[in-house]
C-alpha cells in the first residue's frame, strides 16, 4: 500500500498546487564551464556541452553517474544492475569516456569492465559538468566520448561568508525501498575553510516490470546455460549498501588556495544471477583517497593562473561467489596535473600543461592465486595545449597532447606506445540568435592492460576474457557540425557527428565456450570475450527544440522536442556491439513561484544491431514525472521537497548497451520522494 500511494503522490503532485502560486520571472545565470581551460560560458563552446548543477542536479541524481546523465542528449548509461551505471556518450565508454573528481582521474577500477561501479558518487556533487572536442585533451589522450568532471568542492577553493553551513538530504525510492541520506557541513573563517562530507545508501531487490531473465535472447548468447529460475517482479541479488565520507580544509588568501582532503568509500552490491541458481556474486568495492590541490592567481609575469592537483588512490575490490572471494581487483595509483593559463598574447588565450599518472595493477583469483591480469606498473607522462583566438565573430580553439605510456607487466615484455592527439574548432556568431560551429578532433589511446593481458575466468561477467598483446595504439577521427538558434518564441540546438576509428578496440564474443579453466567444455560453460581490434564508423545527431508555450500568472510553461541518435558500424562488415538505441521524446517543464515540475516521456526504438553474437533489443516507452517546491525555513536555511514517478509504464526495458540486459532488465513502476534542508 505504501508503494501505491507514493507513486499516487509523485504523479498527482507534479502539477497539482504549482498553479496556485504567483508567477516571478527567474533570472538564470548562463553557466560558466569550469573544467575547461578558459573557463567559457557553455554557449561559447564548438562542441556540445553539458552542464548539471543546483535544482536541475538535484533533480536528476540517480544512484550513479550514469543514471544521473542518462536523459542528456547523446549519453546513456552502461547499466550492469543497480549497483553499476557508467556514462556512455554518443556509443563510447570504458577508456574513451574519462570520468574525473574535480579535476583528477577516479582511479578505480570501471573503466577495466562494465561490472565495475565507479568510486565517483553524484549524491554528493555540486555540479557535473561533460566536455567534448578540444578541451578533454587536458584530462587524457583517447577520450573519443568525453569527459565527465564531478565537482564536490571536497577542498574549499574560496573564502567562506559564515563559520558553519551545509546541507542534509533524504530519499527514498519503493523501486527497491531505498534510503540513501548525504551530509554535508563546511565553513570556516579568515583564511581558513574546511568542508566535511558523507552518504549511506541501502537497498533491498530491484523490482522490475516482467521476467528478469530474456531465456530467447539468452538460448542464442548462451546455449549451454540451464536457466531453471526465471524472477518476475524482483531482480534477486541485487540489494546493496555503500558508506563514504569526506574531510578537506583548505587555506584560502589573496593569492589563492592550497588544500588537501581524505575520502573513503566502501560499496557492497550484487550482480543479477543468470537463473542456474548456481551461483550468486557480490562484489565488495574499498577505496581510499587523498588529494591536494591548489590554485595561484598571477603567480608571476606571464601567467594568468596556476592549478596544480595531485591525487593517490588505493583501490580494491573482491568478487564473492556463493560467500567465497573470487576475482580480486587491486589499483594503487597516482595522478598529477600542473595547468597554466597564460596571459593573453594579443587575441589569443590559452593554457599549457603536463600530467603523469603511475599505477600498480593486477587481478587475480583470491583463492587458486591464478592470474587473470598480471601484475602492472603503468606509467603516464603527457603535455598539452589549448589555445583559442577571438577573430571578429569567429572564435577559434586549438590543442593537442603527446603522451608516453608504458606498462610493465610481470614476467611479460615492457610495452610502450606514444599516443599524439589533435583537435581544432570554430565557432561562428552569425547575429545574436543564430550560431554555427565545426570541430575536428584526432584523439589517439594506447590499449589499456585488461585489453592486452586478461586470460582467465571473471566471475561477475561470468565470461572467460582474452586480452590480445599484438593490439596497436587506437586512433579516431571525429567531425562535429553544430548549430544554435535562440529567439523569444524557440531555442534550437542540432548536433551533427561522424567518427572515423582505425585500430578501435572492442571486447565481443567469439562464440567459443569454455570451463573456468578456459578449457573446451560441452557442460556448464561459459562464453569467451576477447579483445580485437577493425576499422569502425560512428554517426549520429543529437537536436532538441525549446517553445515556450505559457507565461502568465500560472506561470512558466515549456514544451521540448529531443532526439538522439547513434550508428556504429565495422568498415569490414557488421555492427559494433552495445549501441544505444535511437530516441526521441516531448518534456513538459512548469515553473510557477517556489514550485518546478516536469512530465517525460521517451521513446526509445529497438537495437537490432546488437553485435556479432549478440542480440537485439526491444523498443520501450518511457514515462517520468516529478516536482519539487521550496519552502523558506528559519532565518537563512532552505528546505526543498521533492517527489517523482519513474518508469510509470512499467515498461520492460533492456538496455542495449550493458553487458548484462539479457538478465538485468532497469528498473520498473517506482516512486521517489525526498528533501534537502540547506542552511
Amino acid at each position: 500500500m505504501r508503494k501505491q500511494f507514493l507513486i499516487l503522490a509523485a504523479s498527482a503532485g507534479t502539477f497539482a498546487l504549482s498553479v496556485q502560486a504567483e508567477n516571478q520571472p527567474i533570472q538564470e545565470l548562463e553557466a560558466v564551464v569550469v573544467t575547461a581551460p578558459l573557463r567559457d560560458k557553455a554557449t561559447e563552446s564548438a562542441v556540445p556541452v553539458t552542464v548539471l548543477k543546483d535544482d536541475d542536479l538535484r533533480r536528476k541524481i540517480g544512484h550513479s553517474i550514469g543514471e544521473t546523465l542518462k536523459q542528456e542528449l547523446g549519453i546513456t548509461s552502461q547499466s550492469f544492475g543497480p549497483g553499476v551505471g557508467t556514462p556512455v556518450i554518443r556509443g563510447q565508454s570504458g577508456p574513451r569516456v574519462r570520468v574525473l573528481a574535480n579535476g583528477i582521474g577516479s582511479n578505480d577500477a570501471s573503466a577495466v569492465s562494465p561490472d565495475h561501479a565507479t568510486s565517483v558518487e553524484p549524491l554528493l556533487a555540486e555540479r557535473i559538468e561533460v566536455l567534448r572536442g578540444p578541451a578533454t585533451l587536458l584530462y587524457g589522450s583517447g577520450a573519443m566520448g568525453g569527459v565527465v568532471n564531478v565537482i564536490d568542492n571536497r577542498i574549499p577553493g574560496f573564502r567562506p561568508d559564515k563559520l558553519f553551513g551545509g546541507a542534509v538530504e533524504q530519499r527514498y525510492d519503493s523501486a527497491s525501498d531505498e534510503t540513501s541520506t548525504a551530509l554535508k557541513a563546511e565553513g570556516g573563517q579568515g583564511e581558513f575553510a574546511y568542508h566535511l562530507d558523507g552518504f549511506y545508501r541501502e537497498r533491498n531487490n530491484l523490482d522490475i516490470g516482467g521476467r528478469g531473465i530474456d531465456v530467447g535472447a539468452v538460448s542464442v548468447t548462451d546455449p549451454s546455460l540451464n536457466v531453471v529460475s526465471n524472477p518476475e517482479g524482483t531482480l534477486p541479488n541485487t540489494w546493496g549498501h555503500a558508506i563514504s565520507g569526506s574531510a578537506g580544509a583548505s587555506w584560502v588568501g589573496e593569492p589563492g588556495f592550497a588544500g588537501v582532503s581524505i575520502n573513503r568509500l566502501e560499496n557492497n552490491y550484487g550482480i543479477a544471477p543468470d537463473g542456474t541458481g548456481e551461483e550468486f556474486v557480490r562484489i565488495d568495492l574499498r577505496q581510499t583517497k587523498y588529494d591536494f590541490k591548489s590554485e595561484l592567481d598571477h603567480p608571476f609575469g606571464f601567467a594568468k593562473a596556476l592549478r596544480t592537483r595531485l591525487g593517490y588512490t588505493d583501490y580494491q575490490h573482491t568478487e564473492i561467489a556463493n560467500g567465497a572471494p573470487g576475482a580480486f581487483f587491486t589499483n594503487q595509483s597516482y595522478e598529477g596535473r600542473v595547468e597554466l593559463t597564460h596571459e593573453d598574447w594579443g587575441p589569443v588565450r590559452g593554457a599549457v600543461g603536463f600530467q603523469a599518472t603511475a599505477s600498480d595493477f593486477s587481478a587475480t583469483e583470491k583463492l587458486t592465486g591464478a592470474t587473470i591480469v598480471p601484475r602492472s606498473q603503468i606509467n603516464s607522462y603527457g603535455i598539452f595545449a589549448v589555445e583559442s583566438l577571438d577573430f571578429g565573430s569567429v572564435t577559434y580553439q586549438l590543442g593537442t597532447r603527446v603522451e608516453e605510456t608504458t606498462l610493465a607487466p610481470e614476467d611479460v615484455k615492457d610495452l610502450s606506445y606514444t599516443p599524439v592527439s589533435a583537435s581544432a574548432s570554430a565557432l561562428w556568431k552569425v547575429d545574436q540568435g543564430n550560431q554555427l560551429s565545426l570541430a575536428i578532433t584526432r584523439s589517439s589511446r594506447a590499449p589499456q592492460v585488461q585489453e592486452l593481458l586478461s586470460n582467465g575466468f571473471h566471475d561477475a561477467t561470468r565470461s572467460y576474457e582474452r586480452g590480445d598483446l599484438k593490439l596497436k595504439e587506437e586512433t579516431s577521427y571525429n567531425l562535429d557540425l553544430g548549430y544554435r538558434f535562440k529567439s523569444d518564441w524557440m531555442r534550437a540546438e542540432f548536433d551533427l557527428f561522424h567518427n572515423w576509428a582505425t585500430d578501435y578496440i572492442f571486447q565481443q564474443r567469439t562464440g567459443e565456450f569454455v570451463d573456468e579453466e578456459g578449457n573446451p567444455c560441452q557442460d556448464a560453460c561459459v562464453p569467451v570475450l576477447t579483445s580485437a581490434q577493425g576499422e569502425a564508423i560512428f554517426k549520429g545527431y543529437e537536436a532538441k527544440l525549446v517553445f515556450p508555450v505559457m507565461e502568465n500568472r500560472w506561470g512558466l510553461l515549456d514544451l521540448t522536442l529531443y532526439s538522439d541518435y547513434t550508428r556504429g558500424e565495422f568498415v569490414r562488415g557488421g555492427d559494433v556491439p552495445r549501441m544505444p538505441p535511437l530516441r526521441y521524446g516531448v518534456q513538459f517543464d512548469h515553473t510557477a513561484d517556489k514550485w518546478t515540475s516536469y512530465l517525460r516521456l521517451t521513446r526509445a526504438e529497438s537495437q537490432p544491431h546488437g553485435g556479432e553474437h549478440e542480440t537485439a533489443t526491444a523498443a520501450y516507452l518511457l514515462l517520468n514525472i516529478g516536482t519539487q517546491y521550496q519552502v523558506e525555513a528559519f532565518h537563512d536555511a532552505k528546505l526543498t521537497v521533492f517527489a517523482k514517478g519513474n518508469n510509470l509504464l512499467d515498461d520492460t526495458i533492456r538496455n542495449s548497451t550493458s553487458y548484462l540486459r539479457n538478465f538485468a532488465p532497469e528498473a520498473g513502476r517506482g516512486a521517489e520522494v525526498g528533501l534537502r534542508i540547506s542552511y
